[in-house]
């Protein structure tokens, strides 16, 4: 693999475990409208013994991200802004959302034990799901990751993940007071103007943690800071836990 390769596929890895941990914990449920930082802790029951170990996850993970991943043809294992700019075949090709005729076309491409795998696993149920109703999200969520163009907020990425503090996966920024709620923010007085913009960079699994554990009125009304998302105990719970999730070194 090139360098780019490589950069993609960390990217594509994420979103997919991100998919991975979003199925397995379907069931949690977001805090109340009502509810303030202080009297919400909405359990989210991820960490629990007979969930499935960390490190076993994110070694089913690698192998089933590689399988699909290497499946893929190479314009979009290569994407980048860059490419979709200077290409107008490419931009029209890979534009979100993807057409039924290209979710099929890569389908049919992922390999079949890919698809046993997927099934044994409790993350397809045919035939209720299949393997592209799976990947779809997945497709997307690395397409808008490949293609992201250069940040005005490049100046406050970290190192690490702000939650769960890891270091070696590939960092996402998430609007701290969520964009599509701008306009309630300021007619309510909640925040100041010069405030909207504010970001705190996370890993993909977290990043899906905090839209999973509250709504975007709820972040941008009760959890607008890193320090006010990271006092809630299932957060905490869940840093723990997702930070036990290494990749094995290629």
């Amino acid at each position: 693999m090139t360098d780019k390769d490589n950069e993609n596929y960390d990217a594509f890895r994420d979103c997919f475990f991100s998919a991975v941990v979003e199925k397995l914990t379907a069931g949690t449920k977001k805090v109340s409208k009502k509810t303030s930082p202080s009297a919400s802790r909405p359990s989210n029951d991820l960490p629990e013994p007979d969930k499935p170990d960390p490190l076993e996850l994110a070694e089913f993970s690698d192998y089933l991200a590689t399988e699909i991943f290497g499946s893929l043809p190479e314009q979009l294992r290569t994407l980048c802004h860059e490419s979709i700019q200077n290409d107008a075949s490419l931009s029209e090709r890979w534009s979100l959302p993807l057409t039924l005729a290209v979710l099929e076309e890569l389908s049919a491409k992922v390999p079949g034990e890919t698809n046993d795998s997927l099934t044994a696993y409790g993350l397809i149920e045919p035939p209720t799901s299949d393997v592209q109703s799976f990947i779809s999200p997945v497709l997307s969520a690395y397409i808008k990751a490949a293609t992201t163009p250069p940040l005005k907020w490049i100046e406050t990425r970290t190192n690490a993940c702000e939650i769960c503090e890891r270091e070696w996966v590939p960092m996402t920024y998430h609007h701290l007071i969520p964009k599509q709620v701008h306009a309630k923010v300021l007619k309510r007085n909640w925040h100041e103007e010069r405030v909207l913009n504010s970001v705190a960079w996370l890993c993909r699994a977290c990043h899906s943690f905090v839209h999973r554990m509250a709504s975007n009125e709820e972040l941008a009304r009760y959890w607008y800071s890193v320090d006010l998302i990271c006092q809630r105990e299932d957060v905490q719970k869940w840093a723990q836990w997702v930070r036990r999730v290494r990749w094995k070194k290629t």
